[in-house]
């Protein structure tokens, strides 16, 4: 899937009539490790797959090849109401993350929802930088244990936990644990938004950018 991910992204990227060199620069990555994601050769993290995808305005369907037919507007995604676990598009990101694509209904609004699961130190990022997009997140955790770093706030949200706050809130995810994290979440909101080179849009734009997609935490315990 990766391989498929990053020809999509390169696509993208050429049908826009933009270098390698200028998209890396508006995502704030380097021309080398764009280069490495659009050939399959480097994992992306969740923070560097937003900002890419943010920018060039894809959506999870772009990426994931699962786009609407004409008229299925309030219908779910593929036309089926139900989507089996061995036939859920999934993305394998650097640090651990996975995400697994859910059925959602192609509704005006955009909401996109995944199943997110972090290895044992898995993080959204690298080098612990924030995300921030368009969109209110809703999160639910299975199992296991994560830490979300809220603005200045450090949460940790444990199985049976929910969040929801305004994904344009620099957020951060990290699992500190040696046990396997997994948990939904859906992020509302944000689809249609104007390409802007210094904010990253949305998980609706990530899972619909990958676009659409977050993650939360309960109070500190």
């Amino acid at each position: 899937m990766n391989a498929e991910l990053g020809r999509r992204i390169r696509e993208a990227r050429l049908a826009q009539g933009l270098s390698l060199r200028a998209t890396a620069a508006h995502a704030s990555v380097s021309p080398s490790l764009l280069s490495q994601v659009e050939t399959g050769k480097v994992q992306p993290s969740v923070s560097t797959l937003y900002a890419i995808v943010t920018f060039l305005g894809l959506s999870v369907d772009d990426l994931l090849d699962n786009k609407p037919t004409p008229g299925s507007r309030g219908k779910p995604q593929g036309g089926k109401p139900v989507q089996h676990g061995a036939d859920a598009p999934v993305i394998v990101m650097e640090n651990g993350v996975t995400w697994q694509r859910l059925a959602v209904m192609e509704a005006a609004g955009g909401v996109a929802g995944v199943l997110a699961t972090y290895q044992p130190g898995g993080a959204s990022s690298v080098d612990e930088s924030h995300m921030r997009h368009e969109g209110v997140e809703y999160g639910y955790l299975i199992e296991g244990e994560l830490t979300l770093k809220l603005d200045f706030e450090t949460y940790v949200l444990r199985a049976g936990d929910s969040l929801c706050f305004d994904s344009r809130r620099p957020h951060f995810y990290i699992n500190r644990t040696d046990s396997v994290a997994r948990g939904v979440w859906y992020v509302v909101g944000g689809v249609g938004a104007a390409h802007d080179p210094g904010e990253v849009r949305t998980a609706v734009d990530v899972l619909d950018a990958m676009s659409r997609m977050p993650v939360g935490g309960a109070s500190e315990r």
